[in-house]
């Protein structure tokens, strides 16, 4: 049934949002995690009943951190007619001649890449649109990292276009919540590729992650809520300047 959640997310992201049209030939930005290998999984489903037709692979590319063993999730796609490409990448050693001053590799910089690397290997393959597999959880972290870091109230948008690279971008998993994407992935025995990023749990995004988590323990309906928050524009408030004027 979680499986069919997740979908419902997508239908209503899609929808919603007008993500996805006829025509359309989608690139996944696959990372091996939960989240991307989940998202492949679901678009090559969700095309069997749109009211759309479109097609759908997957592009991982190698960041070159080592011992990331893909076969599973090759075979995984194979058995379901997923086409998955792999595009090798000198990212780990720029990143490693780049480090922020506390010796960290700048993921800044490393999202950059991707973004960059995921959209070179959609044109490769003829895809007019990238799909990122962020998801709610996803947006409301984002939010509040803006809000801390950057002064600024903003989160990353379900859909965007980037006249740079003349490319779409959609996020489909935006209406999915985290424990649903972990639960359909059990439910459909989804492969995942365990991150050997040095990075990986030692960002200020996890730091976010759990205190979100805290929050969500003490004011359970905050979840639902937060989401809500960000398409809510009639019953948003913010301050809005009325300098006064100078007299001559």
């Amino acid at each position: 049934m979680t499986m069919k959640k997740v979908l419902g997310c997508i239908r209503k992201a899609d929808e919603e949002y007008s993500m996805i049209e006829d025509g359309d030939k989608i690139c996944v930005g696959v990372s091996g995690g939960k989240d991307s290998m989940l998202l492949l999984y679901c678009l090559s489903l969700y095309r069997k009943f749109a009211s759309v037709k479109f097609d759908v692979i997957g592009v991982h590319i190698d960041m070159g951190f080592g011992n990331m063993d893909f076969s599973e999730a090759d075979q995984f796609c194979k058995k379901n007619n997923i086409e998955l490409y792999h595009e090798p990448s000198q990212v780990y050693e720029i990143l490693k001649r780049n480090l922020t001053h506390d010796g960290r590799l700048p993921c800044s910089l490393c999202s950059k890449f991707k973004k960059a690397l995921v959209i070179a290997g959609a044109k490769k393959y003829d895809c007019n649109k990238v799909a990122f597999a962020h998801h709610g959880d996803d947006a409301v972290e984002t939010l509040l990292m803006n809000m801390v870091y950057g002064g600024k109230i903003a989160t990353f948008t379900p859909k965007m276009y980037l006249d740079r690279t003349q490319m779409n971008f959609i996020r489909p998993l935006i209406y999915a919540n985290e424990d649903d994407i972990i639960a359909a992935v059990n439910e459909a025995h989804v492969p995942i590729v365990i991150s050997t990023c040095p990075a990986d749990k030692h960002t200020k995004r996890e730091e976010f992650k759990q205190l979100l988590h805290s929050i969500y323990k003490t004011y359970p309906q905050a979840k639902t809520n937060l989401l809500t928050s960000l398409s809510n524009e009639e019953n948003t408030m913010l301050w809005h300047k009325e300098p006064r004027k100078k007299e001559d």
